[in-house]
């Protein structure tokens, strides 16, 4: 029995969404591929030369868009990333279920507001593991800022967290309660 995959109201945007984070996990990829090689341990400079720069980026693709767009994860450094709701607890076991699958959507109802929510996973990358290998290893900055911290004990290829991409079907009118709040 085939199943019906879930009727969009805008397939347009959840394309351009899809387009959009796939190019904020390159960002990201390429902003960790500069800790390779480094030798000295990473610092809050270095945190916001490469972490901070997807946060501010996810958060214009939210402003200019109507959309809301997140990193989530189970083991998180910032509490701001734990899951927001059962979907997205649902959404992080399928990943770790099934570690071939890239992305996937789903209808959801978030702030009352009913729209398409797409999830695309994010995997740890050698270069990750300079602030989320061992617990032990974590940099200084990490240890004496972030004391609730989750996000360490990783290895190369495990699931690190996922984007979120809420975008409503009134996508006009979250684009306008956005631009005048």
């Amino acid at each position: 029995m085939a199943l019906a995959a879930p009727n969009i109201p805008n397939p347009s945007e959840l394309s351009r969404a899809v387009q959009e984070i796939e190019n904020l996990d390159a960002m990201r990829s390429g902003l960790a591929a500069s800790l390779e090689g480094r030798i000295e341990e990473p610092t809050m400079q270095t945190m916001k030369e490469v972490c901070r720069p997807v946060g501010m980026r996810a958060m214009q693709l939210s402003h200019e868009n109507g959309w809301q767009v997140k990193q989530i994860a189970k083991k998180y450094r910032n509490p701001a990333h734990a899951p927001d709701n059962l979907h997205a607890q649902i959404a992080l076991a399928k990943f770790e279920r099934e570690p071939d699958l890239v992305g996937f959507w789903d209808r959801e109802t978030i702030d009352g507001q009913l729209g398409t929510r797409y999830y695309r996973r994010i995997d740890v990358e050698a270069s990750c593991l300079a602030c989320h290998g061992l617990k032990e290893s974590r940099p200084q900055f990490v240890k004496d800022n972030y004391p609730q911290d989750l996000a360490y004990n990783f290895d190369v290829g495990d699931l690190r967290g996922m984007y979120s991409v809420f975008i409503p079907d009134d996508v006009k009118q979250a684009l306008q309660d956005a631009t005048n709040p």
